[in-house]
């Protein structure tokens, strides 16, 4: 299976995820925070700093619940950018 190359869109969200969770984070130690979530500092630091632009959900999930931060909430800072129809029919192909 090929992978479909991100576009801009989603580079930005991934970016922008990762503000926010890095803000969110604030002044507790990213170990503590990976841990907390069961994922690796590496991972963590990965999606703080854009370079996993699109984490798995779950993944989310537990550093959400480790940062007191509703999905509701990462929803709606990131809102407007879905997925791209022409993105969203070459994933189903």
């Amino acid at each position: 299976m090929v992978r479909v190359p991100l576009t801009a869109e989603e580079l930005e969200r991934g970016r922008r995820l990762g503000e926010l969770l890095r803000s969110a984070r604030g002044e507790t130690k990213m170990v503590q925070v990976a841990l907390d979530a069961g994922i690796s500092v590496e991972t963590l630091r990965k999606i703080e700093t854009g370079r996993i632009a699109t984490p798995a959900f779950f993944t989310i999930t537990a550093v959400a619940h480790v940062l007191d931060i509703s999905l509701d909430d990462i929803a709606a800072a990131l809102d407007g950018d879905a997925v791209s129809p022409d993105r969203a029919s070459r994933r189903a192909s």
